[in-house]
């Protein structure tokens, strides 16, 4: 089983940074494949944003390629997602999650494990 905490959300202006991360427990960071997510408001999907997968494989979705990047600290056990360059549209509840089966994200991916979110505003 997997535990997951994120943190680092936060209100930031349009054109800012924020860094977000990700503390895994019971299980080593570097055996899980990891995701970030998030949700607009209650009710609506959530949706991709990036993934990092056992052997390092990174990948976005195209709203946000170029402007976040996902990395991860085995030694603290945690992912972070590094925001750039903020929009307005950025604003959601960001989750993090993990796979324990695959060894790399695919739009098939199954995360099993899920953290209770992270809240990101960027006003404009």
């Amino acid at each position: 089983q997997v535990q997951l905490e994120e943190s680092g959300g936060g209100l930031v202006q349009a054109g800012e940074s924020l860094r977000l991360s990700c503390l895994a427990s019971r299980r080593a960071i570097s055996s899980l494949v990891m995701g970030w997510f998030r949700q607009e408001a209650p009710g609506k999907e959530r949706q991709f944003v990036a993934a990092l997968s056992r052997n390092g494989n990174t990948h976005y979705a195209d709203s946000v390629k170029g402007r976040f990047t996902v990395s991860r600290d085995s030694a603290k056990n945690t992912v972070y997602l590094q925001m750039n360059s903020m929009k307005p549209e950025d604003t959601a509840m960001y989750y993090c999650a993990a796979d324990t089966y695959v060894n790399d994200w695919t739009p098939e991916t199954y995360f099993g494990y899920w953290g209770q979110g992270t809240q990101v505003t960027v006003s404009s």
